[in-house]
């Protein structure tokens, strides 16, 4: 029988890396992107173990040329899994950032995301099997968060673009998943803290950090599980709960027409 085929972004290192892997080990062939060449053929010969057959595609997503390559293969309608996984932080003052910098980091956290899916999910659909794995962060629940909060040991950085892409990946996934049930297909974003990597310049590399291959186990579990939310380090499953509770009640809060009292007194 053939074997599934997941693709999976940002897999020369960390998380990307991890996943495929797992993938592997789970009988999965694989469609390694990345821009190193060399990281991606280096992988490729490891998973080679599992009998995994590994195309490579070295390619710079946060490049418009790049990506759509990337678009094309996600598109031959062989895929079975999209792990949208690359990402880069462009942590840093949101008014000082470069406009090039700006375009190839939303282009790469933000876009990248919905047009590779976009592009694998209509043979999904018609296969009735498969998935869209979105790594975002739990930065994406930050924005109301002070970047030094006083009851935390550690300073957020400043992250405006970074938060505005992830909370855009974090909902993109759970509206899909929605839109997607009963169709055989399903959709899960996997929102790590830290972890020890690479990635952002190996400033991760800290005591409390999570490994790439436990966020990578949570990964394929929850995706197995058919969760729509990941939150490879939250103990506590309310919380997630709670979240849907509160949007539920903004959103019956404002079907009416008429204006809120503290709004009445200015017009």
């Amino acid at each position: 029988m053939d074997r599934p085929i997941a693709l999976i972004t940002g897999a020369s290192s960390g998380i990307g890396a991890a996943a495929a892997a797992v993938f592997a080990q789970q009988g999965y062939d694989l469609v390694l992107v990345a821009r190193r060449e060399e990281r991606l053929a280096a992988l490729a010969a490891e998973l080679a173990g599992f009998d995994a057959s590994t195309e490579v595609l070295a390619v710079d997503l946060s490049a418009r040329s790049g990506l759509e390559r990337a678009v094309q293969r996600a598109g031959a309608g062989d895929i079975d899994v999209v792990v949208s996984n690359a990402g880069i932080s462009a942590y840093g003052p949101f008014a000082d950032l470069a406009p090039d910098a700006l375009e190839r980091a939303w282009t790469l956290n933000a876009d990248a995301t919905p047009v590779l899916a976009r592009a694998a999910l209509p043979a999904m659909l018609e296969r009735r099997s498969g998935g869209i794995i979105t790594v975002a962060s739990n930065l994406g629940f930050s924005a109301g968060v002070p970047a030094a909060p006083a009851d935390s040991g550690r300073a957020l950085p400043q992250r405006t673009l970074y938060v505005a892409a992830k909370a855009g990946m974090i909902a993109f996934t759970r509206a899909l998943a929605a839109e997607l049930s009963g169709t055989g297909v399903h959709a899960t974003v996997v929102c790590p803290g830290l972890v020890s990597s690479e990635w952002n310049g190996g400033a991760s590399n800290v005591p409390q950090a999570m490994t790439p291959e436990d966020v990578a186990h949570a990964l394929w579990l929850a995706f197995s599980r058919e969760e729509i939310i990941c939150l490879p380090g939250l103990e506590s499953e309310d919380l997630v709960d709670e979240l849907a509770e509160v949007e539920r009640r903004i959103m019956g809060g404002n079907l009416g027409a008429e204006l809120a009292t503290r709004y009445r007194d200015a017009v």
